[in-house]
């Protein structure tokens, strides 16, 4: 979580304004396919268009930090999928939706050396990676939040209703896992469907843009972002929301220290993705209400919605190599497992394997309860 902050102050401090300067229409128009140019919003809007300029962030700088973010999460992520997959025994049904979501995370991490090279040097890469990789971004966002979803209603069945966890539900566990992967794809088609490469002759470059008509342009843009925000991120924070509250209630009923125990991690990875990720669809919100009329339009309030876009926007993307961090700190089974990967390995001597897990649980009846156990 430091390393993140630290990323995040870098990219603060980066904000230049010597840079390559957008004008803010850029990012409020749309392209004429008829014509092979862009034109935005203000030009065909009776008031006269904004003249200010938006600070860019420092195009080598942003390139820089979506590299160590890409490095980051890759061997993090990388690690979680590797212990998971050595498990073998024990493997509980949170296990199989964690491993899920850090497939997710590497997923979304794939796309970061291309937006690092296409924030300084421009879409250089070609019509279909723009549509594939724009179309993997955002089936990883949703099956990310997805998965978030699943697993407060598996925790919720688990401590709240008691129900054993049994390795026959396994098979079911991984269908749903299935289903959010294919209904994440299906998601992602709309917008892999418009993206596409285009010259932009204000930036002098190529980007990977929506290519839209100036009939469908804002239209498609809400439409789109009412999705985001209904199905892949306020309509799953809800039901996190209400599965998790049921739940600690229950834990605070209980003295199971095993069962406090259980939801340390889940927790902290739900709200690592609320912190990082809220910001930034707040702000996306905000946008689309400007766009759809029910807020004034100013130039004021679009330069300060713009700046904000871009700063949450790299915060948001630093998410991926989050999820690892909390379980090497707060997950302890998560801990024992790894070293017991790299004992066996031969990695790591017998002594220090010994002795890093004398915190590990005390007993083996304690880690058989299934029903509350989380291997994070």
């Amino acid at each position: 979580m430091k390393l993140q902050l630290y990323l995040f102050s870098a990219m603060s401090y980066l904000l230049l304004t010597n840079q390559e300067e957008h004008i803010l229409g850029t990012m409020f128009g749309y392209f004429d396919s008829a014509n092979n140019s862009f034109i935005y919003d203000d030009d065909y809007k009776e008031s006269a268009p904004c003249k200010m300029h938006v600070p860019g962030f420092n195009s080598l700088a942003l390139m820089v930090v979506y590299f160590i973010v890409f490095v980051f999460s890759l061997m993090g992520n990388s690690v979680v999928v590797y212990v998971v997959c050595s498990m073998t025994k024990g493997r509980t049904s949170t296990d199989i939706y964690l491993m899920h979501l850090a497939l997710a995370d590497l997923l979304f991490c794939s796309t970061l050396p291309l937006w690092a090279i296409d924030s300084h040097f421009g879409w250089i890469f070609g019509n279909f990676p723009c549509k594939l990789f724009s179309g993997f971004q955002e089936a990883s966002v949703y099956s990310g939040v997805f998965l978030l979803a699943c697993i407060s209603v598996d925790r919720y069945f688990a401590i709240v209703r008691a129900t054993r966890v049994l390795s026959s539900r396994h098979l079911l566990v991984k269908v749903v896992c299935g289903v959010v992967w294919l209904t994440s794809g299906l998601l992602s088609l709309p917008v892999a469907i418009k993206r596409e490469k285009i010259f932009a002759p204000e930036l002098n470059q190529d980007i990977c843009y929506d290519n839209l008509t100036s009939e469908s342009s804002d239209q498609w843009r809400v439409n789109i972002r009412v999705l985001r925000h209904t199905l892949g991120f306020f309509l799953p924070l809800v039901v996190m929301t209400i599965c998790y509250s049921w739940t600690v209630v229950t834990l605070f009923n209980t003295r199971s220290q095993q069962k406090h125990k259980a939801m340390r991690v889940i927790l902290a990875v739900v709200l690592a993705f609320v912190f990082c990720w809220l910001p930034y669809n707040i702000t996306v919100l905000i946008d689309s209400l400007f766009r759809g009329g029910t807020l004034t339009d100013t130039c004021e309030a679009r330069y300060r919605v713009e700046t904000t876009l871009e700063v949450t926007k790299v915060f948001a993307f630093t998410h991926c190599m989050v999820n690892p961090v909390l379980y090497a700190f707060i997950g302890q089974k998560f801990r024992n497992e790894l070293l017991t990967v790299l004992y066996k390995q031969g990695l790591i001597s017998k002594k220090v394997w010994v002795t890093y897990r004398k915190g590990s649980v005390s007993s083996v009846a304690s880690i058989k309860s299934k029903n509350t156990s989380v291997s994070m």
